[in-house]
């Protein structure tokens, strides 16, 4: 039996997404199975400035996000989560900023159409000291990291590269494009369903 094949039998047996990569759902699982405590005892929380976006995010993101932050630390890269959930009138002020107000434009996603508005995405900053980079190839490293561990990362997007960019994509939205992904999110959200199933 291959790897692959063995996590995936793992991850079936353990009621989760299966996609034959051992990222922390999977190992959060495997650590409550046998531990009996959920896997946000398993995952140390990070900086205070990281935390406060995080406990932003949906509980399904978060281990995901404090484990991309203590793997680039691993790996000798310093980030910080900046960002996690917006509501649809702040993100209709960042779409704003560039536009009909001053600025730089900061996105192309109104109120309603970015990740953000629904608490599965969140943004990185890669920093040196207390000194924030904001272009750097390190964050081509911390996305090979996220991609590692089930995140989609916004370096990949075709349109519009966003390398600080991660998010979790529920399984029902893996056959889907961004814009029905995102249409199917709203109307989720709108009738209080659950994002992740």
């Amino acid at each position: 039996m291959k790897t692959d094949e063995m996590i995936s039998a793992i991850q079936t047996k353990l009621g989760i997404q299966v996609d034959g990569r051992a990222g922390p759902e999977t190992w959060g699982a495997i650590y409550t199975h046998i531990v009996g405590l959920p896997l946000e005892t398993a995952v140390d929380t990070v900086d205070a400035r990281s935390e406060k976006s995080i406990v932003t995010l949906l509980p399904e993101v978060q281990p995901l996000a404090r484990a991309l932050v203590h793997k680039a630390a691993f790996s000798g890269i310093q980030i910080k989560i900046l960002s996690g959930l917006r509501t649809y009138a702040e993100q209709e002020e960042l779409y704003a900023r560039g536009r009909t107000k001053p600025g730089n434009k900061v996105t192309n996603a109104r109120g309603g159409h970015s990740n953000h508005n629904f608490a599965i995405a969140f943004d990185i900053g890669v920093f040196e000291g207390n000194k924030y980079l904001a272009d750097s190839a390190k964050y081509k490293a911390v996305g090979a990291l996220g991609m590692d561990i089930g995140l989609e990362w916004g370096g990949n997007w075709k349109t519009i590269m966003d390398q600080p960019h991660f998010q979790l994509r529920p399984a029902w939205a893996n056959s889907l494009s961004e814009k029905a992904m995102l249409a199917e999110l709203r109307t989720r959200t709108a009738d209080k369903m659950a994002i992740y199933v």
